[in-house]
This record gives C-alpha cells, sequence and structure tokens, in this order.
C-alpha cells in the first residue's frame, strides 16, 4: 500500500525537521552538523543536546575579530600622529572584516529563504539595522549638539553599513548556491564597482558589492578548508607572512591611500585611473585572504575563556560605536597624552576590554529587545510547526490515555 492510501494520524510521514535558526552574524555550530542526518531524530535528548554545541574555533575567530575591529575604530582619531601605527592600522583592516565576512557566508550555506530563515533574518538583521540607523544620528544630536542630522534608512551611518550587507548577501545565498562560478562572477561584481562612481551611497552599495567576493568565498568553503589552514606548518609560515604584511605596510603609509581598505569608493573617487579600480580588488582580495588565513591558523579551537563571547560579537560590534563615536565627539581623543606611545597602548587595552564586556550575557539580555527581538505577532506561525506541535500534543494525549487505562 503507498503512502498515499495510508490513514491519516500518527501513522502518516514524519514532518520535517525543526531548523534552528541563526541571529543576525549566524550562530557557529559544528560544521559536522550541517549534513543531514537520518538518525538524529531518534538520538537520545542529551546526546543531541551535545551533538548541536558551538564550535569553539569558530566562537573564537569571531570574538578576535571582533576586538581588532573595535581597536581598529578606537585607532582611528590617533593614528595620524604615528606611522607605527598607521602601518598597524592598515595591516589590521586588511584582514579583520574579510574575517568576519568570510564566516558570516559559512554559516549562511543553511540560508534556503524558508519562512523561518526569513524571519530571523528581519528580526536579526533588518531590526537592528532600523534600531541602530535611527540611534546613532539620535545619539549624535544629543552628544555633538548637532540638531541638523539627519535620520535617512537608506544611508548606512557608520556601522550599519554591514547589517545592510548581511541583509543583501544573505537573500542573494540561493542564488550564489545556484551559478556554477560564484566567486568568479562575485568578484566580476566587486571589479565592476570599483570603476562605477554613480552607484552613489544609498545602502552603502559599494561596500556591499565590494566585500561580496568575502562572502562568497565563506559560501563555497567547507570545514576542512578551515581544519588545512590551522596545521602546524600554517601556523609556523603566517608568522613571517603577517611580518611581512607589517613591513609592507610600514612603507605603503605615505605611498598608499588607505581608503581602499574601506571598499566603500571607487577608483574615480580616490582621484585613481579607472583600470586601478578592478586591479586593486583582486590584489587586495588575495593578500586580504592570505592574510584571513593566517589569522584563522593562529585562532585556537579548543575553548578558552572568551569562547562564550563569541555569540555575543553582534552586541559589541554596534554598541562599541557609540564610545568610540562619544569619544571623539567629546574631544576625549584630543587629549596630547592619549597620541604618545604609552597613550596609544591604553586606548588599545582599553578597547579590547570594552567591547569584551559589551560581548558577555548581561548587556545581550539588556540590548536583546533591539537586536533579536521574538515579534511573534509580527509573523504567521509556519504550517509545519503548527502540525508538529498538533503531533506533539496528540502524542502526549495518547500517552496519558493509556496510563490511564
Amino acid at each position: 500500500m503507498t503512502n498515499s492510501l495510508q490513514p491519516h494520524g500518527h501513522n502518516r510521514a514524519p514532518l520535517p525537521p525543526h531548523h534552528t535558526s541563526t541571529t543576525g552574524v549566524p550562530s557557529p555550530r559544528s560544521p559536522e552538523n550541517h549534513q543531514k542526518n537520518p538518525q538524529n531524530s531518534q538520538m537520545p535528548q542529551a546526546r543531541q543536546k551535545q551533538h548541536k554545541q558551538r564550535d569553539s574555533f569558530f566562537d573564537n575567530a569571531k570574538y578576535l575579530a571582533i576586538v581588532l575591529v573595535a581597536i581598529g575604530h578606537a585607532w582611528e582619531p590617533l593614528k595620524g600622529d604615528s606611522r607605527v601605527l598607521q602601518a598597524t592600522y592598515m595591516f589590521v583592516y586588511a584582514f579583520h572584516m574579510p574575517a568576519f565576512i568570510v564566516i558570516s557566508g559559512f554559516f549562511s550555506r543553511s540560508f534556503d529563504a524558508s519562512p523561518s530563515r526569513l524571519k530571523r533574518l528581519v528580526t536579526g538583521v533588518a531590526v537592528p539595522y532600523i534600531v541602530f540607523e535611527t540611534a546613532y544620528p539620535l545619539f549624535k544630536r544629543a552628544v555633538d549638539d548637532a540638531p541638523d542630522q539627519d535620520i535617512s534608512l537608506l544611508d548606512p551611518w557608520y556601522l550599519t553599513w554591514f547589517l545592510c550587507a548581511l541583509f543583501v548577501w544573505r537573500l542573494t545565498t540561493p542564488l550564489w548556491k545556484t551559478v556554477r562560478w560564484p566567486l568568479p562572477l562575485a568578484l566580476g561584481i566587486a571589479m565592476l564597482a570599483s570603476v562605477t562612481p554613480n552607484i552613489g551611497d544609498d545602502l552603502d552599495l559599494q561596500r556591499v558589492l565590494q566585500f561580496l567576493p568575502f562572502f562568497v568565498m565563506g559560501l563555497t568553503m567547507k570545514a576542512e578548508h578551515f581544519r588545512l589552514v590551522r596545521r602546524r606548518s600554517v601556523r609556523i609560515a603566517a608568522v613571517p607572512v603577517f611580518a611581512c604584511a607589517l613591513a609592507f605596510a610600514w612603507w605603503a603609509v605615505p605611498r598608499m591611500n588607505a581608503a581602499w581598505f574601506y571598499h566603500r569608493d571607487s577608483a574615480q573617487e580616490l582621484n585613481s585611473p579607472w583600470w586601478v579600480g578592478p586591479v586593486m580588488v583582486l590584489a587586495m582580495f588575495g593578500c586580504s585572504m592570505v592574510l584571513t588565513a593566517c589569522f584563522f591558523a593562529w585562532v585556537p579551537g579548543r575553548r578558552m575563556w572568551f569562547t562564550a563571547l563569541g555569540a555575543g560579537t553582534l552586541y559589541g560590534y554596534l554598541l562599541h560605536g557609540f564610545l568610540v563615536k562619544g569619544g571623539d565627539y567629546t574631544g576625549w581623543f584630543d587629549q596630547d597624552w592619549l597620541h604618545r606611545p604609552l597613550g596609544e597602548v591604553f586606548v588599545t587595552v582599553l578597547a579590547g576590554v570594552v567591547v569584551t564586556l559589551l560581548c558577555t550575557k548581561p548587556v545581550q539580555r539588556v540590548f536583546r529587545f533591539a537586536m533579536e527581538p521574538k515579534m511573534e505577532w509580527a509573523f504567521k506561525r509556519d504550517a509545519a510547526e503548527l502540525a508538529r506541535e498538533r503531533e506533539k500534543a496528540g502524542a502526549g494525549a495518547e500517552r496519558r490515555e493509556k496510563v490511564n487505562a
């Protein structure tokens, strides 16, 4: 007898498994968990929880990358007085956001535009974008005495460009999983964007398109690729590579416009010939991926004291901007002692400590209403989820009837 002729009830075909949705920056699970396992439904509950444990390596990488992001932002008001700091700034900017974006792409591979995934995309990315795109200009009005500061959802302000980009990238994930050569296509789009000054500032599309290859690279990577760069030989090779990159950055300080690392302008806007744009896109993609691989090689794979903070990196990312901008508006960075070596070290340590605190659980609980709102009232219930609940309720009622009998 075929399944279509079987009676309805507890004997019908099982419902599709429930997908754990992700936040704005995907929650890293063990890469092996993404493989379909038909025996998962029969796995004991305790073992399932262990099976779904977060992968320490990716949490560590996210935390370390976000610390570098915060330190880089804290260096920005100080770097003009020190060639060493400018070189270190360029060095860090070459790979800290690419590393973060590659991880985001890697954990976006399961995005399939299903209702549950789209719901999490709205609540974990779109809503925080709207909240902070409004909050930052209001903060500037209050602290910097700038009543004419406009609020615009079309022009990402300071750090919010990443949320806008992540929303676009993740929506296009099914396309990148369909095309035959996703990475060359993404690089081609980034190269075209670098010679198109008319793109404008709406939704920060220059950054969305020029950083796109790093997201697509993450989509195309597999767990074994991360294991390859974590070999001992790669860790050893990363030391001279980092040293050469720092030396090159020191040489390039007076010769290269650091704005290339922001990926927010076309070649013409940086006063360069149009053909320099595509060349720089390819060159910087190659350099950034090499340094990103070296960064991953030195990320610890075991559980560390900061591993749990990897789940709160989006909080640290969006919240530390208020402190950096607040210090800039109030003139805190203008103090002479901060522009000396000991002052620069102090700012570096302070930025690392502050962003670490902003990633902690207490801060997550306070700001979860803005970063991860549930918003059940705004969405229809998923049909599969409702059917699953009815099936569970029916099974529970049947067990109770047997016990009472």
